[in-house]
C-alpha cells in the first residue's frame, strides 16, 4: 500500500485529489494539509466525502510529510519550491500540480509568474509529466511537474502532427475554453455566477502564462521551431476544456483518421472519436480522458482538431495520479477508470 500525503487540500485540485485516491486499491491518504483549515474534519469542509475520510486538515509538516511514499502538491504557483528540497531529502516522491517546475528555463519562469524561482536546482531535474511522451522518464522519476489544464489538451492535440512532420509548426493556432474551476477555489468577482452566467468570452490574448508551457512542450515532440497564437475563454460552466485547434498541412495525402488512431491506440486516457465526430466537455466531466477528433475542412490545406478534457481530472488530479501510478510500477488506470458524468 502506498501512503500518500497532500499539500493543500482545500482547492478544487486537492478535493479532485481526494476523490481519486478514495477509490485507489492501493493509496493510503495519511495526512491532508491546510494551513488555514487545520484541525477542521476533512468530511466537514466537503461534505461529498462523508464516509470516506476520518482525516483532519492539519499544519505541513516536513517531519510528517516524510512519512509518505509520495507528497503531492495541489498549491498555487511559489509554494511547492519552499517544501520540495527538504522532502525530497527525505528519500520521498513528489507529484506537483501547480506550475513551479514545468518550465525548464528560470528566467522565464520568472516573467510570466513575476517572482524569484526559490529551487532552481530541481527545474532540470523535474519530469514533466505528460505521460503520452515520457512515459518512461516519469517511471524513473523523484519530483514530476504536472502539466496545466490547457497546455494538456492543446498537445495532445497537436502531438501526432507534428510528431511526423505533418503540420506547419509555426503557424498553430490554439482557442480553448474552460470552465470556471479552472481559475481556483476562490472568491473573485470575475468567476460569480452572475458574472459568468449567460456569457461567453476571451481573456488573455495578448499573453497568458501556459503559452511558454505550451511552446515548451510542443518543441519537445517538433523538429522545428514553434510559433502558436493562443486564446483562452471562459465558458459559462464549472468543469471542462475544450480546445479547437488549427494548423497547415505540408502533406495533402495523410490519413488523418488513421493517424491519430495509431498514435493513441495503446494510450488508455485517450480516446480518438470516430470520422465526424465532435467531443464534447460533457462527455468526459468526471474522468481522466481526453476526447479527441480530427477533421479536414472542405479537404484543403488545414487541419482542424478539437480536443476535450475535465480540467480538473486529466488537466490537473486525474493526470497526477496517472504520474504516481507509473512512478510506483501499478497499472496506469489503477483508481481512474470511472466513467464519465452525464448528465
Amino acid at each position: 500500500m502506498i501512503k500518500a500525503s497532500i499539500v493543500g487540500g482545500t482547492g478544487y485540485t486537492g478535493v479532485e485529489l481526494l476523490r481519486l485516491l478514495a477509490m485507489h486499491p492501493d493509496v493510503d491518504v495519511a495526512a491532508i494539509t491546510s494551513r488555514s483549515e487545520s484541525g477542521l474534519p476533512v468530511a466537514e469542509l466537503f461534505p461529498s466525502l462523508r464516509g470516506h475520510y476520518d482525516l483532519r486538515f492539519s499544519e505541513p509538516d516536513p517531519d510528517q510529510l516524510a512519512e509518505s511514499d509520495v507528497v503531492f502538491f495541489a498549491t498555487p504557483h511559489g509554494v511547492a519550491q519552499a517544501m520540495v528540497p527538504e522532502i525530497l531529502k527525505r528519500g520521498v516522491r513528489v507529484v506537483d500540480l501547480s506550475a513551479d517546475f514545468r518550465i525548464k528555463d528560470q528566467q522565464l519562469w520568472e516573467k510570466w509568474y513575476n517572482q524569484n524561482h526559490a529551487c532552481p536546482e530541481l527545474i532540470g531535474e523535474a519530469v514533466y509529466g505528460l505521460p503520452e511522451v515520457n512515459r518512461t522518464a516519469i517511471g524513473a522519476a523523484r519530483l514530476i511537474a504536472c502539466p496545466g489544464c490547457y497546455p494538456t489538451s492543446v498537445q495532445l492535440g497537436f502531438l501526432p502532427l507534428l510528431e511526423n512532420d505533418l503540420v506547419s509548426a509555426n503557424d498553430l493556432i490554439a482557442n480553448s475554453a474552460s470552465g470556471t474551476s479552472g481559475a481556483g477555489r476562490q472568491a473573485k468577482l470575475d468567476n460569480l455566477h452572475s458574472e459568468v452566467s449567460d456569457s461567453f468570452k476571451a481573456y488573455g490574448a495578448g499573453g497568458h502564462r501556459h503559452l511558454p508551457e505550451i511552446v515548451q512542450g510542443l518543441e519537445s515532440f517538433a523538429s522545428q521551431p514553434v510559433g502558436l497564437t493562443f486564446v483562452p475563454h471562459l465558458l459559462p460552466i464549472v468543469r471542462g476544456i475544450h480546445s479547437t485547434l488549427y494548423a497547415t498541412l505540408l502533406d495533402a495525402n495523410v490519413d488523418l483518421q488513421a493517424l491519430f488512431e495509431e498514435r493513441y491506440a495503446a494510450e488508455p486516457f485517450v480516446d480518438v472519436m470516430p470520422a465526424g465526430a465532435h467531443p464534447q466537455t460533457r462527455s468526459v466531466r468526471g474522468a481522466n480522458v481526453c476526447r479527441i477528433s480530427v477533421v479536414r475542412p472542405q479537404d484543403g490545406d488545414k487541419v482542424v482538431v478539437m480536443s476535450a478534457i475535465d480540467n480538473l481530472v486529466k488537466g490537473a488530479s486525474g493526470q497526477a495520479v496517472q504520474n504516481m501510478n507509473i512512478m510506483f510500477g501499478l497499472p496506469e488506470t489503477s483508481g481512474l477508470e470511472v466513467p464519465p458524468l452525464l448528465p
